[in-house]
């Protein structure tokens, strides 16, 4: 009862949902600011999962054609971004199966993925001057990427969900379906299985 009652709330402050109507009754501009608003999460998101900047960007495209395609679907019953996140989350997951095989041979991340983790990541290091704390900056987030991806698919959605996306125990619960004593619990094995990879390839934290 307490989680349908979350929702509730969480869908009555939902700024998106004006826009939504609107898409649902068929201005396609109003979907366009939809895209506008959450695009960049959405593909941060596809990265943090998977590792890979292209197969991110397919994602993230194929998540906003099926959300547009099922939009009518949405009942507000949580808040847009949530739903629209839990897309992104499942396409990934279905990717990172079908790519099992390459990601084996290749290894977590290529060097496209390295090249892009800056934009992806959120961090900007445009405006240091210093070029050896540029690449110590971009070295540093290639190993936590690097170490991201190692985790256990189950272990790096609630990572990525809770600690570089903050959202709610609430949100993450709607998102993958599972209890609250779920993600706290893979939450906490996945920040101490982060903590030893990092460990190992930078050094002591």
């Amino acid at each position: 009862m307490s989680n349908i009652s979350n929702s509730k709330k969480a869908a009555a402050r939902d700024d998106d949902l004006q826009y939504v109507i609107l898409c649902q009754k068929g201005k396609t501009d109003a979907f366009e600011v939809l895209v506008e608003r959450h695009q960049k999460k959405m593909l941060n998101i596809a990265y943090r999962m998977m590792g890979d900047y292209n197969d991110a960007c397919d994602v993230t495209q194929e998540a906003f054609i099926a959300a547009y395609k099922s939009i009518k679907k949405f009942k507000a019953e949580a808040k847009f971004s949530t739903w629209l996140y839990r897309i992104v989350v499942n396409l990934a997951k279905n990717r990172l199966k079908q790519l099992s095989g390459r990601k084996r041979r290749e290894g977590p991340l290529d060097d496209q993925a390295g090249n892009n983790n800056e934009e992806i990541s959120g961090q900007s290091f445009i405006g240091e001057s210093d070029p050896g704390v540029q690449l110590e900056n971009r070295e540093r987030e290639f190993n936590v990427q690097k170490c991201i991806t190692s985790l256990d698919e189950e272990y790096r959605e609630v990572l990525v969900l809770r600690d570089i996306q903050g959202f709610s125990y609430e949100e993450i619960q709607d998102m993958l379906k599972i209890p609250d004593g779920t993600v706290k619990s893979r939450l906490a094995r996945a920040r101490n299985a982060l903590k030893d990879c990092l460990s190992k390839v930078i050094g002591d934290l």
